[in-house]
């Protein structure tokens, strides 16, 4: 038997891979983090399964129902908000299942910075604008960061940020980044991305704190700065479609 981790994707219930929805339809016990997830996501399960909210129990707690519906001979789908490659806790469980034998694999989602860039209309990259994307959080209730990994360290890059689970502090983390991206750079912010309540935000570093505390957001929002975020770019035509650029032609 096995615990299949699969990407819920950002929410939306058309946004799952086909393996995805396979192995849902496959597995007769579903663990899934309410708290993110759009309730239509579970309308891919088969009648009968067994739904498990996760967003009121604690890791060991998990552990327990994943191991004892291997242990009954059942797989599981345990469904991660987004890709479980970022924020899943993926490496904390599945040291845990290793520990009691039992096997699982991964099936990737959309991330949801991608579904946020999705409903920006916005290339996160954008040729000898910025050329890289940096994923971080912040610290504030939650698990220490590395030392290395302060905020002002990716800044200076000028790189794409896109905050995760930052929403509470973007006042603070505004007036912060100034100092870097300049007051005027562009911010949005995407509250519940490719579900029926998203919200789009935009602004610059020195409004964008006023437009989320009005509109009362608190979770399930992702942050992005940078200069990719302006609505009107000037920029190089990129490389590898350039017309001048000399092509090999194959027999």
């Amino acid at each position: 038997m096995t615990v299949h981790f699969i990407g819920a994707g950002p929410g939306a219930a058309d946004l799952l891979t086909v393996r995805a929805v396979s192995l849902l339809r496959e597995s007769p016990v579903c663990l899934y983090a309410g708290t993110y997830l759009d309730p239509e996501v579970l309308a891919h399960c088969a009648p009968g399964t067994e739904l498990i909210d996760t967003q009121h129990l604690d890791l060991d707690q998990i552990i327990d129902h994943l191991v004892r519906a291997t242990e009954a001979g059942k797989d599981v789908a345990r469904l991660c908000s987004g890709d479980p490659s970022i924020y899943s806790a993926l490496t904390e469980q599945t040291r845990r299942l290793d520990a009691h034998n039992v096997a699982w694999d991964i099936t990737p989602g959309v991330p949801a910075y991608a579904a946020a860039a999705a409903a920006l209309g916005t290339e996160l990259t954008v040729p000898e604008v910025v050329q890289s994307v940096v994923l971080t959080r912040t610290q504030a209730r939650s698990t220490a960061m590395p030392q290395g990994e302060a905020l002002a360290n990716f800044a200076a890059t000028g790189a794409t940020l896109v905050l995760h689970l930052a929403i509470t502090r973007i006042r603070a983390l505004a007036e912060e980044l100034v100092a870097e991206y300049g007051a005027d750079c562009p911010v949005a912010v995407v509250y519940r991305a490719s579900q029926p309540e998203q919200l789009v935000l935009r602004g610059t570093l020195t409004d964008i704190a006023d437009q989320v505390e009005t509109a009362g957001l608190r979770q399930a929002a992702v942050i992005l700065v940078g200069r990719a975020m302006a609505l009107s770019i000037d920029c190089a035509q990129s490389h590898l479609y350039d017309p001048a650029r000399v092509r090999q032609v194959r027999d």
